[in-house]
């Protein structure tokens, strides 16, 4: 039996475990850092929390004879990425980054593209805000009290988070086009900020924002290692069969 782990919390981790799961000679083990209350889990072996960084995830990889690491968190999980990079290298095992395309910016698009959301916050127009970043790095954004902000987010912020004003919306993608676009014009929103996270789930928003000519203040994404990457489930599960067929 070969041993994959696949470091998750994207709905993609989710589809790739559950395939994994059903090819003979693999057993399937999923890690999720444990920040959203309710996720989407996979069959299979699930485990819940950190590791202690770098040397941790080590650690687990050699204790539990792990063959294969897979990383499939969502691309603005850097600390975790680059973590398994070390950890994948220093224990000797292959190793694979499943990494959603990017956004492109296309006609009609009126991006503003900011480095992160300290920059992001100091652009931000005096107008109402659509904040679609999640809540990890809401108080940020506190301190532009001349703006008002719908935050969007799966699940509320910590009791001592400093959150700017405005409403919270507790929602789960995927999003329909003709809701977001509802949305945009019900609360009068005149920008958003948004990380550019790839993917169909959240989507729409991008574009209602281009049908109703709402900039968007777009996040990019954080560096991440050099390794071996893919952008579609199937090429990771070539990936993993590789290793079966060659016997490594």
């Amino acid at each position: 039996m070969k041993r994959v782990l696949i470091l998750g919390g994207t709905g993609d981790a989710v589809e790739l475990a559950n395939r994994a799961a059903e090819i003979p000679g693999i057993e399937v083990i999923s890690s999720l850092a444990g920040r959203t209350q309710n996720p989407l889990n996979p069959g299979g072996v699930v485990r819940i929390g950190g590791f202690g960084g770098a040397a941790g995830l080590a650690h687990y990889l050699r204790d539990r004879q792990i063959h294969l690491l897979i990383d499939a968190t969502h691309p603005f999980a850097a600390q975790i990425t680059w973590n398994a990079a070390i950890a994948a290298k220093e224990v000797g095992i292959p190793h694979l980054m499943l990494i959603r395309p990017a956004w492109e910016k296309t006609t009609g698009d009126r991006w503003i593209e900011v480095e992160n959301n300290a920059v992001a916050a100091t652009v931000l127009p005096a107008q109402r805000i659509f904040l679609t970043i999640g809540r990890q790095e809401l108080s940020v954004f506190a301190h532009r009290s001349d703006c008002w902000f719908l935050m969007r987010m799966i699940d509320p912020p910590a009791p001592d988070t400093r959150v700017p004003n405005g409403k919270i919306l507790l929602e789960r993608g995927p999003f329909e086009l003709a809701d977001e676009r509802s949305l945009l014009q019900n609360y009068d929103i005149g920008a958003i900020v948004s990380k550019n996270s790839g993917g169909d789930a959240t989507y729409a928003k991008i574009i209602a924002a281009r049908e109703l000519k709402i900039p968007i203040v777009m996040v990019q994404r954080p560096e991440l290692p050099t390794g071996e990457v893919v952008t579609r489930i199937e090429a990771a599960l070539n990936w993993i069969m590789s290793y079966l067929n060659c016997g490594g």
